[in-house]
């Protein structure tokens, strides 16, 4: 028997290592064939319009004015024609999906200060919705103002002011292009301010699903294909009246020690506006075929913070294929090798 077992953990350390050495190999020859297809896809020509600051941050009283600029910047070889208006900073709840999503047509208690903005045109008066035109690399500074009526609420008040091309066909191609920059205005009302928030669906996963795209029958066809990296998502919703920043933390190290990632400190953050709730998640987008990490996602939002840890084992199908058949082989073997034993002993007994 003592033969037997010698010859069994012979046989599994040899068959061991040649897996494991096959996994390394096939997964260091993924990573230099992913490194080669990496291409930088080239931005499309088009009307080229952007705007400064990209936010601000007002505090607001009752029966007060407040200017300020906004610049607008030509960043194209043609002339154009723009449009600057206040549109609500809001998102609006899908059954369907289960999602909010942003949108600018929805007006609530939060986006009052959208009726309060007017732009000055370039006649000089202040009127909703002015027009201006501006040459080829130049800046138009667009001066506009907040007249806060006798009595505004507490809490937090959102607007967006757009700067809008009016859209005219591109030269000789008869194609209309357009493009809507926008700056998010964050007002701050006097008064009782609460910030609540509510974590929930927090996890972590071995796969995520994204949408890809694939060659059929000479067409570019997407589809949803489900790619082991290792992910994390939560929900947080905004059940305050102020806005907040919500951050998700993911790092990545292994089971014996070393970090291999963390969420890096410019895409850690999300403002969510009262009303909303918005999905936080972040993906190891180089996680290898194979290894065995210690996951932890943190997520912060408000006062409120949660922790989802897992121990992630990643091995590819091909790998868990050669495993079974090799274990299978070695149980086959340790059966057949106990019963020639038990029969020799069996004739060796008569």
């Amino acid at each position: 028997m003592k033969q037997i077992l010698t010859k069994f953990v012979t046989v599994a350390f040899v068959g061991l290592t040649i897996l494991f050495g096959v996994a390394f190999s096939l997964t260091s020859s993924t990573y230099a064939e992913d490194n080669q297809e990496q291409e930088t896809e080239a931005q499309k020509p088009g009307t080229s319009i952007s705007i400064s600051p990209v936010s601000r941050i007002f505090q607001l009283n009752a029966s007060s004015t407040y200017e300020d600029v906004l610049k607008v910047t030509n960043d194209g070889s043609d002339v154009i024609n723009f449009e600057v208006y206040a549109a609500p900073y809001s998102y609006v709840y899908s059954e369907e999906n289960d999602t909010y999503s942003l949108g600018f047509n929805n007006e609530n208690n939060y986006t009052q200060i959208t009726r309060w903005i007017s732009i000055k045109g370039q006649d000089g008066n202040y009127v909703a919705k002015p027009t201006f035109t501006a040459q080829p690399g130049e800046t138009v500074e667009v001066s506009y103002k907040i007249t806060t009526p006798d009595s505004i609420p507490a809490g937090g008040q959102y607007a967006v002011l757009f700067a809008h091309t009016i859209s005219n066909p591109a030269s000789g191609s008869g194609i209309k292009t357009e493009a809507s920059p926008g700056m998010v205005i964050y007002g701050r009302g006097n008064g009782e301010t609460i910030i609540s928030a509510e974590i929930s669906d927090i996890k972590v996963s071995r796969n995520i699903t994204k949408e890809t795209t694939a060659e059929e029958n000479g067409q570019t066809v997407r589809k949803n294909t489900v790619i082991d990296h290792i992910n994390a998502s939560a929900k947080v919703k905004n059940t305050g009246n102020l806005d907040f920043n919500a951050r998700g933390i993911l790092k990545v190290e292994g089971i014996l020690g070393g970090a291999y990632y963390e969420t890096p400190e410019n895409e850690a953050r999300m403002s969510i506006i009262p009303d909303a709730e918005l999905v936080l998640s972040d993906e190891w987008e180089e996680t290898p075929n194979f290894g065995l990490y210690k996951v932890t996602w943190t997520v912060t939002a408000g006062e409120e913070t949660k922790t989802e840890e897992m121990v992630v084992f990643l091995i590819p199908p091909y790998i868990m294929v050669i495993t079974i058949i090799l274990l299978t082989i070695i149980i086959v073997w340790i059966i057949m090798a106990v019963r020639k034993r038990k029969e020799r002993r069996s004739r060796l007994a008569v």
